[in-house]
C-alpha cells in the first residue's frame, strides 16, 4: 500500500515517522519544508501539492490544526479532491467536527472513493513510538484495509462505528482530559497551599481514586515546569470549543463545558496560543503566588512502553 501524509506537525510528524520506520512506502507534504526534509533523508518522497500527493498514493492522511485547514487542502485547487479516484481512501487523522468530516467525507464518495475518520488520543510521546490510541469512523471493509498501517501507528485501534463517529469520541475524550488538566490546577493549588510534599502528592495521586491520565503524564512537566505537553493553548480551546459547539447542536445543555471553554480564552489570552496546553494551571499560581515546582520530574514526556505492533479493541 502506498501512503500519503499530509500535515507534519507535533502529531502528523511521529504518526508519518512510525509508517516510515515500519517501511511503508511513503510520500509527504507539508508547508514547512524543514519538516519535510527529515522523512525525505530517511527515504520517503514528497509532493509538491495535496493533489499530486493523492494521484500517487493507495491511502492519503490528513493530520492538520483545524478544520478550515483541512477543508482548505481538501477542496484548494491543486487538494486532495482533485487527485482523488475510484477506491482511494481518504483518513482524517485532526481532530475535526463531525458534521464536517460528513460534509467532506461525501465529496469523497462523489469521486467514488473511501472516507474514514480517525483521530489519536494518548500524547505526542505515544504517538512517537507507535504506541498511541486511534479511533476510526467509517466503512468496515477500508477500515480492515489499512489495518496494517493504523497497527504500526497506534497500538490500540477502536472501529466506532460509522464516518464522524471517532470524531465525537476524541472530542468527547479531549473534553475530559482538560477538565482533568483545569481541576488539577485547584488540586496542586490546595497542595502547594497545604505546605505537602508535591512529589508525594503526585504519587498519593497516583494510587488514588483521583488519577487520570493527565495526572500520570501532565502533573509531571508541570512539577518541573517545563509545562512541554507537545500540545498548544490554541489547540485545546478550538476542541473544547468543538465539542461546547456539539453539545449545543444536540440540545445538550451543559455546566462545565462553557466554563472550560472559557478558561482556555484566558488562558490564551494571557499566555498566548502557542503556550504549552499545561499552562493553563499557571493561572492558578500566578493568582495565588506560588508555583508547583518540586524535584525529580522530566522536563519533557518520553514513552518507555516498548514499541509494539497494534491491535483492534
Amino acid at each position: 500500500m502506498k501512503i500519503g501524509f499530509i500535515g507534519l506537525g507535533n502529531v502528523g510528524g511521529k504518526l508519518a515517522g512510525s509508517l516510515l520506520r515500519n517501511k511503508f512506502d511513503l510520500t509527504v507534504r507539508d508547508l514547512d519544508e524543514k519538516l519535510t526534509k527529515p522523512f525525505v533523508d530517511l527515504g520517503a518522497k514528497v509532493a509538491d501539492t495535496p493533489k499530486e500527493l493523492t494521484e500517487k498514493v493507495d491511502l492519503v492522511i490528513t493530520s492538520l490544526p483545524s478544520p478550515k485547514i483541512c477543508a482548505e487542502v481538501m477542496e484548494g485547487e491543486n487538494g486532495i479532491l482533485k487527485g482523488l479516484s475510484e477506491n482511494k481512501i481518504w483518513l482524517e487523522m485532526s481532530t475535526t467536527d463531525e458534521s464536517e468530516v460528513k460534509r467532506l467525507g461525501k465529496k469523497v464518495i462523489a469521486k467514488k472513493a473511501i472516507p474514514l475518520d480517525g483521530p489519536v488520543s494518548g500524547g505526542c510521546h505515544r504517538a512517537a513510538t507507535g504506541n498511541i490510541a486511534i479511533f476510526v469512523g467509517g466503512e468496515r471493509n477500508a477500515f480492515e484495509k489499512i489495518l496494517p498501517a493504523l497497527n504500526v501507528m497506534g497500538r490500540k485501534i477502536l472501529h466506532t462505528g460509522e464516518l464522524g463517529t471517532a470524531s465525537v469520541l476524541k472530542l468527547i475524550t479531549n473534553y475530559l482530559a482538560s477538565v482533568h488538566l483545569v481541576a488539577l490546577g485547584e488540586a496542586w493549588t490546595v497542595a502547594k497551599k497545604s505546605n505537602l510534599d508535591l512529589s508525594k502528592v503526585y504519587k498519593g495521586i497516583l494510587a488514588s481514586s483521583g488519577n487520570s491520565f493527565v495526572h500520570e503524564t501532565e502533573s509531571q512537566v508541570i512539577l518541573n515546569g517545563s509545562y512541554n505537553i507537545n500540545f498548544t493553548m490554541d489547540l485545546v480551546l478550538k476542541d473544547t470549543s468543538l465539542f461546547n459547539d456539539l453539545a449545543k447542536k444536540l440540545s445538550a445543555p451543559l455546566e462545565i463545558s462553557p466554563l472550560i471553554v472559557d478558561i482556555f480564552k484566558e488562558g490564551q489570552k494571557k499566555y498566548g496560543p502557542r503556550a504549552w496546553s499545561s499552562m493553563i494551571v499557571k493561572r492558578m499560581e500566578d493568582i495565588n503566588k506560588i508555583n508547583f515546582r518540586a524535584n525529580g520530574f522530566p522536563e519533557e514526556l518520553i514513552d518507555n512502553q516498548r514499541e509494539e505492533i497494534g491491535h483492534e479493541i
